[in-house]
């Protein structure tokens, strides 16, 4: 293979990576919108917005970094988020303040993404 041919198949995967932290932002709106209005699943699905969504977010900031050490620094920020989110998502599921398979396919999406994510930041470092 080519140079050329491994930067389009890296673009690729880097892209597949932004449109799956994108569809895990959407599953995650939808849970919340799902919550109970109680004070219990309003609180829960603040900090879950907050945290669910920003792991793709600072993915994007990474993809941006003006440094190796800044690449590294701003992935380890997204997998910080993402293992917020992964608490969250079991204590809803643990206290039953929204059950069902949308909140089990979002444990496994955090999951999968954790990791990715953990696995780009040794690859990063040289720790493969």
């Amino acid at each position: 293979m080519d140079n050329g041919e491994f930067e389009i198949r890296e673009e690729r995967q880097r892209y597949d990576l932004s449109e799956r932290f994108l569809a895990f932002a959407v599953l995650i709106i939808k849970i919340i919108r799902k919550m109970p209005a109680t004070l219990v699943g309003r609180r829960i699905g603040d900090q879950l917005f907050r945290s669910g969504t920003s792991g793709g977010a600072n993915y994007e900031e990474a993809r941006g970094a003006e440094s190796k050490k800044d690449f590294i620094h701003k992935l380890g920020i997204s997998l910080k988020e993402l293992r917020e989110t992964h608490y969250w998502l079991k204590l809803i599921n643990a206290t039953e303040v929204l059950t069902g398979p949308v909140v089990d396919e979002a444990i496994q999406e955090c999951d999968e993404l954790i990791r990715i994510i953990a696995a780009s930041i040794n690859k990063a470092k040289g720790k493969n």
